[in-house]
């Protein structure tokens, strides 16, 4: 028998709707239901190796963990990931087609919706329910035509529409209201009701302005979701600059990061934000780097562009002057290709063809390909054996005297990566590098902190996938929420899965 859907909305970006869907996943695993999520068309930077080999964003990647299954592409079969402020690679069911400008892809939408609707059937044929998540918000006037992200597509299955928003940023039931408004009156009538996310204080005070809504629109609030502290999942792309609240342990070690332009899979991180050892901080100005630590030089979607933006504003002197202090350096993907000596472009990939010099720091030459190398890796650190599990999402492949001392060794007889003469410099292209607990206590321990402490950010992933399902239990009236799709008594939640 073929799924029902629901599909989840939002008024604006980032309103809870990647993390709603995570953790509906979630309380429909424990009550046993086979659930998958689906996002017909997503745009981030934060993506992922699926279990068939194709990229989708991390977001789904999360949601597919959460509902206790493997990610494969069907679950995010339209994927752009922006290369400048007006194209974007497009990666349909997991492979790219091309770069395209927002006119060039407002053509292709039509044969990118027969790839949604052929993912989503897909799905539904594999499992009972599929909780679809929207993009942006089902409002934007401008991009009605052709489609495929919001109500577009809820309409073209005839599938429920939940809309969530966020009362943190403020004018909640303006949001709400305002929406509602811009809809078609077909769209409208779709719309089964409200959550409202991120609430902080006493709820008492709330109660009339829900009651008012109820009335106003004819539509129930399903339920207030609490501003959750430290909600430690990955971002579907955003980057959240404010620290992590967390008990400092001396001693500390001080990490930067610089937010490139196009950075990309900046979650990369997110066990290094959490780290009680470590003040983390992401920053554009490279005169935060004196007194740094560890300076890490992030993926990039547009690394020769990014390159030249680090150059422009002062960054290859100071990271010059924190080797020479002693300091350390890494990079990731796009950055292990800037510390080399140069990047060939030779089909103009990221615009021009051509070569542009790289940092010189790892003596190692990149070439850029139009085929993109997508792999789920697993090894160990020629530091000290620890191991590693991660993936591999680049163009390019990179060659040269560095890379006789790599960094990884994979059980495959690969290796990856590479180690300065001197120690201070490190590259790879495995993303996820700080995730094991012995790899990156290694890692910390080479950058210079005394007995790093080993946390297991997997599983502090699945004790925050938990604490969201309990937090979605007991604040969502599911029974409304999903109304006659709702499998079994859900309700009474079962015991956690994960210990606390």
């Amino acid at each position: 028998m073929a799924a029902r859907a629901l599909m989840i909305q939002g008024t604006s970006s980032d309103a809870g709707k990647s993390t709603l869907v995570a953790g509906l996943c979630r309380v429909l695993r424990r009550h046993g239901v086979r659930v998958a999520p689906f996002k017909p068309q997503n745009m981030s930077l934060n993506s992922a190796v699926a279990s068939d080999g194709g990229e989708i964003g991390r977001a789904q990647a999360l949601q597919a963990q959460a509902a206790g299954i493997a990610p494969t592409t069907d679950m995010n079969p339209v994927l752009l990931k922006p290369e400048s402020d007006r194209g974007a690679q497009v990666i349909i069911q997991g492979r790219p087609i091309g770069t395209l400008d927002a006119a060039g892809y407002q053509e292709y939408k039509r044969i990118a919706r027969q790839a949604v609707l052929d993912s989503y059937h897909r799905l539904a044929c594999a499992y009972e329910l599929v909780l679809v998540e929207g993009a942006g918000s089902p409002a934007e006037i401008n991009l009605r035509t052709d489609d495929i992200a919001n109500m577009g597509f809820a309409e073209a299955i005839d599938c429920p529409v939940a809309l969530i928003a966020d009362i943190d940023r403020g004018g909640v039931f303006a949001q709400l209201v305002g929406t509602l408004a811009l809809l078609s009156e077909s769209e409208r009538a779709r719309v089964t009701g409200f959550v409202i996310n991120r609430f902080r204080g006493d709820r008492a005070l709330l109660d009339p302005g829900l009651e008012w809504l109820e009335r106003h629109s004819g539509k129930p609030v399903f339920g207030v979701l609490p501003y959750l502290e430290n909600l430690h999942l990955d971002a579907e792309d955003g980057i959240r600059r404010e620290p992590d609240t967390h008990a400092a342990q001396a001693p500390r070690l001080r990490v930067v990061v610089p937010v490139l332009p196009r950075i990309s899979n900046h979650t990369d991180f997110d066990p290094l934000r959490q780290h009680p050892q470590i003040d983390f901080r992401y920053t554009v100005d490279p005169l935060d780097v004196p007194g740094a630590d560890l300076v890490i030089l992030p993926g990039s979607k547009s690394v020769c562009a990014d390159l030249a933006w680090l150059r422009e504003r002062g960054w290859g002197e100071q990271l010059a002057r924190h080797l020479r202090y002693g300091g350390r350096l890494v990079g990731i993907c796009g950055g292990l290709q800037m510390l080399g000596e140069t990047i060939a472009d030779p089909h103009g990939v990221e615009g021009y063809a051509g070569t542009r010099p790289g940092f010189g720091w790892l003596a190692l030459h990149t070439t850029l390909e139009r085929e993109k190398q997508l792999r789920n890796v697993s090894g160990r650190l020629t530091l000290t054996s620890a191991s590693v599990r991660g993936y591999e999402i680049h163009t390019g492949r990179s060659s040269g005297a560095a890379l006789e001392r790599p960094l990884i060794e994979f059980e495959d007889g690969r290796a990856d990566g590479a180690i300065s003469p001197d120690g201070q410099v490190l590259g790879t292209y495995v993303h996820g590098l700080f995730e094991e607990p012995a790899a990156c206590s290694a890692l910390l321990a080479w950058a210079g902190l005394t007995a790093p402490i080993a946390l297991d950010h997997r599983l502090r992933r699945e004790r925050a996938l938990e604490d969201l399902a309990d937090a979605v239990e007991s604040s969502v009236r599911l029974h409304l929420l999903l109304g006659s799709i709702e499998p079994g008594e859900v309700g009474s939640p079962p015991q956690r899965t994960t210990p606390r």
